[in-house]
């Protein structure tokens, strides 16, 4: 059914989306792709199962900023290509029929046909995230809608804004904010809508409500509010000292720190409440109605109380590379959606030690941020997020959490979203994902790249050193759709009752956009020093997996190669590596592309595995009723390649 709105959606993509900046110009025949991988609009009309939507200007076909009249066509003037003259593009193909639709009848649908179509390139989802993210919390999920007051609530009000026309038969594909499934009917005028496609252009998701995407490429931003609400703004040094302020605004802030002030808030009590409030992505990305909010100067929050209880109203929130908070002996409490404990995004700094923050609504991340990252180190405390799709942390930026309670009770624990690095020391992390039918699996801990536009795409890097894991269900660690570097030392791991894995390292069925079903594998090096794992470690042949053992680590698994998210296939490898410090107790057959050896490879009885080559060759003739077979077999270990945690104290926090 997917595959029918795709192709329902690309005539009409041809036809309605042609000419932009020339209103909606239905009948020609010039097309342009659409570079993004998802675009937002705003809801025009519903007629039945066909939805009209205008597009945001920042998401015009080809990229266009702003209704640009689009570039020239082979034996096309800059004239010809700006009027709606019905025009056929060189090469041009008819559309691929429509299940119970003639070639003749595709050919005209919009009257509109195809010209050398390509899918629009991916591009980088959330805290699921709108927490992306919406890249992501993506990314919860995790990394740009700075427009004209009349272009403004997603190109509402701008003539040249461009239509596009959705029909819609598999409702599958929307959903809300959390991630759940919606009916056609919930929909409504004026709603905004981000749709994703894959890189066939085929429709994989559509979120109703606040745009998940409305920025440029690689999460840069570029819709900070000119101006915020706040009920107090300050941008003079002073200090705040046992006061109470109380916001009840639609989006405002009880505290703005501007102009390059220094502002110290001492035994406060803040106080945010509003029914009203937008939350969404002005609040995730800008700080829009977050309780004490930063985007210029440094603020110092220490022995106070923050309660929210309005959409996207996070504690504390540091928006911008000019602004830095300090959070210390602070307890933070929000209630509603988009509201994280402690946040950063647009390249902020913040520190915090010592301090309870808990959350309960969706995309709200207690330790967040969102797009265009920034720095965060946490030194103590206790950090619970409650809500669906919000993680303890939600990693778009650079963030060190040490000796912290962090508990999700209704999500995985850790979600790293594209290029972003989060290292835990002696922290306990708790978490429980809960099922949903759009995950291939159920995890704990993910690097993922969700192609939202909420984090760069790249290496993602997770540090786990020391303290404990806590999986309520599942499996523990995920790797989809991106490049990873994972490290684990000496963590003390509480399982399931029913381990569905240790390690995935594959790609994912696409269900949520997360790149393209069959080519949206993984590249990870994982190192496990002095650490004992149990569970199988789980490939396919779109990724590539080093998996490191070293210093007396031990796995209890074996290694199994699982193509069912693997499309057609690929040369993906799995090379494991073994000092001779660690040892694989060998749970059942297993494959993998290189074996490099000094430890012990036994079962659960003691006994030794036979090791042997895909040509035949027994390389170790064991007593075992498990075999290992491997491509190349080697009784060296070089583990040169693995990754080492480094120290908190290399990123020690600021403490003023």
């Amino acid at each position: 059914m997917k595959r029918k709105i795709h192709t329902i959606l690309c005539c009409v993509i041809v036809g309605v989306l042609a000419l932009t900046g020339c209103g909606s110009n239905s009948g020609s025949r010039n097309s342009y792709q659409i570079k993004s991988s998802t675009v937002t609009g705003t809801v025009e009309s519903i007629d039945d199962d066909k939805i009209t939507v205008s597009l945001s200007s920042g998401n015009m076909p080809g990229g266009m900023p702003g209704g640009q009249t689009p570039p020239e066509m082979p034996g096309q003037s800059s004239e010809e290509a700006s009027q709606d003259n019905g025009s056929s593009q060189t090469d041009q193909q008819t559309p691929p029929e429509m299940p119970g639709q003639s070639s003749e009848e595709a050919s005209q649908d919009s009257g509109t046909g195809q010209a050398d179509q390509q899918a629009p390139p991916e591009k980088p989802e959330g805290e699921e995230s709108t927490d992306s993210q919406t890249q992501p919390e993506q990314p919860e999920g995790d990394n740009s809608e700075k427009q004209d007051s009349e272009q403004s609530d997603s190109g509402k009000g701008n003539d040249n804004s461009t239509k596009l026309v959705l029909t819609i038969d598999d409702t599958s594909v929307l959903q809300d904010e959390d991630e759940k499934s919606v009916d056609i009917t919930d929909i409504k005028e004026d709603d905004q809508l981000t749709i994703t496609f894959d890189e066939n252009g085929e429709v994989t998701k559509i979120i109703v409500g606040e745009s998940e995407m409305q920025g440029g490429p690689g999460g840069q931003s570029q819709g900070a509010p000119e101006e915020y609400d706040s009920v107090n703004t300050y941008t003079e040094d002073t200090t705040i000292e046992g006061e109470e302020i109380t916001s009840t605004g639609k989006d405002e802030s009880a505290a703005l720190v501007q102009n390059k002030a220094t502002v110290t808030f001492n035994k406060v009590t803040v106080n945010r409440s509003n029914d009203e409030s937008t939350g969404g992505d002005s609040a995730s990305f800008y700080g829009v109605g977050a309780a004490v909010l930063t985007t210029e100067g440094m603020t110092a929050v220490k022995n106070s109380k923050i309660t929210t209880d309005a959409e996207g109203g996070a504690g504390v929130f540091a928006y911008g590379s000019d602004s830095k908070a300090y959070v210390s002996d602070t307890t933070i409490t929000t209630k509603q959606g988009t509201s994280g404990g402690i946040h950063v995004a647009g390249g902020g700094t913040l520190y915090a030690w010592n301090n309870t923050v808990e959350t309960d609504g969706g995309s709200s991340a207690a330790i967040r941020s969102d797009r265009g990252g920034g720095t965060m180190v946490i030194d103590g405390g206790s950090y619970t997020s409650n809500g669906n799709g919000s993680p303890a942390v939600y990693c778009t930026a650079d963030i060190s959490v040490n000796d912290a309670k962090l508990t999700a009770t209704n999500s995985e624990g850790i979600c790293i979203e594209g290029k972003n690095s989060l290292r835990l020391y002696d922290c306990d992390l708790t978490s429980s994902q809960t099922e949903n039918e759009q995950n291939d699996n159920i995890w704990n801990l993910i690097v993922y790249q969700s192609m939202s536009g909420d984090a760069e795409e790249g290496e993602g890097t997770l540090i786990v050193d020391g303290g404990s894991i806590t999986a309520k269900e599942g499996g523990i660690f995920y790797t989809t759709n991106t490049q990873s570097v994972i490290t684990v030392s000496d963590v003390e791991i509480t399982y399931p009752e029913q381990t569905d894995y240790f390690l995935r390292c594959t790609g994912n069925s696409n269900q949520r956009g997360w790149g393209s079903a069959g080519s949206n594998g993984a590249d990870c090096t994982f190192t496990a020093d002095n650490q004992q794992m149990k569970g199988d470690v789980i490939y396919d042949s779109i990724s590539d997996l080093d998996f490191y053992m070293v210093n007396g680590s031990k796995l209890t698994g074996a290694f199994i190669d699982d193509e069912s998210c693997a499309g057609d296939g690929g040369d993906g490898t799995c090379n494991v590596v073994i000092d001779k410090q660690s040892t694989w107790i060998v749970t059942a057959d297993s494959a993998v592309t290189s074996l490099s050896t000094e430890g012990k490879i036994v079962d659960s009885e003691g006994k030794t595995v036979t090791i042997k080559g895909t040509d035949g060759t027994v390389y170790v003739k064991g007593d075992s009723k498990y075999t290992v077979t491997t491509e190349k077999y080697a009784e060296k270990a070089d583990t040169s390649g693995a990754q080492k945690t480094g120290s908190f104290s290399d990123y020690e926090v600021d403490k003023i």
